[in-house]
Order: structure tokens, then C-alpha cells, then sequence
């Protein structure tokens, strides 16, 4: 998405970095954003990396203070923000309060998490264009009272490198993973959804207990900074097997290519519910904290937090094939699609205002 916006001739990137981007607890990956190549215009310090919920709050409101500063001496006509967490909606209100244009990809989603769905729908309401991943995503949208003039089926931004790059070699496995030997492995992604760390560190344990029942190795990530991520990273640093792999953080093409060497994706990330398919791997999707998101198609397994359940679960995904095919998500080029769209927006007045349309 970013590529195809710096590329398109009528648009000017500018980055705003904010998040856990600047946390050095999850990876201080503001360094690798530099080492892409991308100019930042911006940084905006928000979470301070505590593990209460009270935190986040006062996150929210550093964020749209900072960003809306940023705007200002940007000069920015439109602010483009994706999905549904706490940056996001940081961008979102400070873009409408300063009477800037605001762009959502993803709106229309549904999934349980932490509170994403209300961070979601709080910013198409604040939105001015509303770039959907799916035709259910459009309705909801609609249904939401926003004109349908406003909302364009561009796909999701997440497919967009994954049928680009292909299922590694084992000798990169070998390099990448620091092992002798190439392993059957589970790619693990797990998040908190609001509950205390140890209901998190509990849930953790059991996937890594079921993980290592089924015979697999671990390539495990870091959770991301909401409520209870301590308790997934205590987990991680006392239970982990001495032969699995674990990262703070991983730049896209690394993690699509140790995506796309595992047998199975683990946790209750999105990516196993909108871009395992695409990748011809099978997920196992643990607990609630997706529960309402539409599925990418039948290779994505729903089970309880409870190790034995995580285990059929996994067993059950390994005896699939998988072809990477058609996505409910898109086609890959999700991208040029939000590129043109932007290009397109009317930055006159009258766009700014929207009336409810029910």
C-alpha cells in the first residue's frame, strides 16, 4: 500500500510513526522502517510500554495531540488510518478535529478483540472515505449511515506481497531460524484481548504446551502492547523450548516467507483469519478474540483456550491441503486500489461535511 501511494504521480507519502513502532520492548521497529528506505516525518510517542489498562487512555490522548501537531506542520489534506486499534483512532480525531480529510482502510470489519470493534466504528463515523476490504465490510459500512458515494471495495492491503513471495527454501529457513536442521514448525501469534496478564500467561502456556504436543517447533512474535501482554511474554521467556525461535517483531517480507515454511499458524492474530489462505497455510484461531471477523475460508479452525482443544485443533489443521487461491479478501492488489481512490478524493469543502443517511 505505502509503495503504491509513494509511487502514484498525484500523491505525497508522508509517514507519521507512532505506537509500539517506538517501544524498544517490542522491537524499536522505527529502525527498520529506516532501513526499508522510507523517510519519516513524524514520530509521536504514545504507549509508554506499561502493562494497565488506565495507560492506554492517557496513550490515546498523547497520540492525537502529537499527530494532530504533526498535521499542522505537515500541511497533510488527507489522513489515511487502518484498522481498528488505538492509533488508528488516534489519527482519526485529531485528522477530524483539525478539519482534515480522513481516509479508513478496513472499515466495516467485525472482530471481538480488546475493544476493536468500538475503536472501528468510531473511526467510520469520523472517517470521510471508507476503503473496505470486503462486500460485507461495504454493507456494514452503509448500514452504519454513511453515503455508499464514500465507500470503495478495494481489498485488503495484507494480501497485497503475499502471493509475490514465495515458500522459502530450506537453507534460508536454516540461516533465518539459527537451526541445523529444518524443523516442522507452527508460526505463533498470540494477543491479549483484555483480561489480566495471568489469564494471558495461562492461555499462552497452553498453546505452547499444545504446540510441542503435536510434535511441532515454535516460531513465535511478541504480542502487541494492549492490556495483558506481560503475561504472554512471561510465557514466552520462561516456557519457550531452547530450539524454538522467537522475535520481538519481524519486517513484512521476513514474516510472510516464515508464514508460508510453517505447517500452521497458531494464536488469535488476524493474520490467520484474512491472509493464511492466501498463503496456503491452515490456522488455528484461539478463543474470542476474533470471533464476528470473516473467515478467508475453510482452512481457518476455531477452538476453545484449553490445551487439548488447541491440540486436536492443530492436528486437525496439519492434515489439510491447502492452495493458495481466490480470497473473500481480495486479489492482491489491494494497494493500487487505495492509491487511486485517494487520488481521487475532492479536497473542497463540501466533502468534509457528511450527513447521516438514516
Amino acid at each position: 500500500m505505502l509503495h503504491a501511494i509513494d509511487r502514484h504521480p498525484r500523491l505525497e507519502l508522508q509517514l507519521v510513526v507512532t505506537g509500539m513502532h517506538l517501544l524498544r520492548k517490542f522491537g524499536h521497529t522505527i529502525d527498520r522502517i529506516r532501513a526499508d528506505g522510507w523517510k519519516i516525518d513524524a514520530q509521536v510517542r504514545m504507549q509508554s510500554g506499561q502493562d494497565r489498562a488506565y495507560s492506554e487512555g492517557e496513550a490515546t490522548g498523547r497520540g492525537i495531540v502529537g499527530i494532530a501537531r504533526a498535521l499542522r506542520r505537515l500541511r497533510a489534506d488527507v489522513v489515511l488510518v487502518v484498522g481498528d486499534r488505538m492509533e488508528a483512532f488516534a489519527g482519526a480525531a485529531a485528522g477530524a478535529c483539525s478539519r482534515t480529510l480522513v481516509a479508513h482502510v478496513h472499515g466495516g470489519d467485525r472482530a471481538l478483540g480488546d475493544m476493536d470493534d468500538s475503536l472501528r466504528h468510531a473511526i467510520t463515523k469520523l472517517a470521510h472515505i471508507h476503503l473496505v476490504a470486503t462486500q460485507d465490510a461495504a454493507r456494514r459500512v452503509r448500514r452504519l449511515g454513511e453515503e455508499p458515494s464514500r465507500i470503495v471495495r478495494t481489498g485488503a492491503p495484507g494480501l497485497d506481497e503475499i502471493l509475490a513471495i514465495r515458500k522459502p527454501p530450506a537453507a534460508w529457513l536454516r540461516e533465518t531460524l539459527g537451526w541445523d536442521r529444518v524443523r516442522d514448525y507452527a508460526m505463533v501469534v498470540q494477543h491479549p484481548w483484555g483480561r489480566t496478564a495471568e489469564q494471558e500467561r495461562r492461555d499462552m502456556l497452553a498453546t505452547l504446551s499444545a504446540v510441542a504436543a503435536a510434535g511441532l517447533s515454535g516460531v513465535i512474535l511478541y504480542p502487541n502492547s494492549d492490556p495483558g501482554h506481560s503475561g504472554i511474554i512471561e510465557a514466552i521467556r520462561k516456557r519457550v523450548p531452547g530450539h524454538w525461535f522467537v522475535a520481538r517483531s519481524l519486517d513484512r517480507t521476513t514474516f510472510i516467507r516464515l508464514l508460508k515454511g510453517s505447517r500452521v499458524l497458531v494464536g488469535n492474530s488476524s493474520s490467520g483469519i484474512i491472509e493464511s489462505g492466501t498463503a496456503g497455510v491452515p490456522a488455528v484461531n484461539i478463543g474470542p478474540r476474533q470471533q464476528g471477523r470473516l473467515k478467508c475460508g475453510p482452512s481457518v479452525i476455531d477452538c476453545p483456550a484449553a490445551r487439548d482443544a488447541i491440540l486436536r485443533a492443530v492436528k486437525r489443521a496439519m492434515r489439510l491441503d491447502v492452495q493458495s487461491d481466490k480470497s473473500i479478501y481480495g486479489d492482491g492488489r489491494a494497494g493500487e486500489r487505495i492509491a487511486a481512490a485517494l487520488a481521487r478524493i475532492p479536497l473542497a469543502a463540501p466533502f468534509h461535511r457528511k450527513l447521516i443517511t438514516y
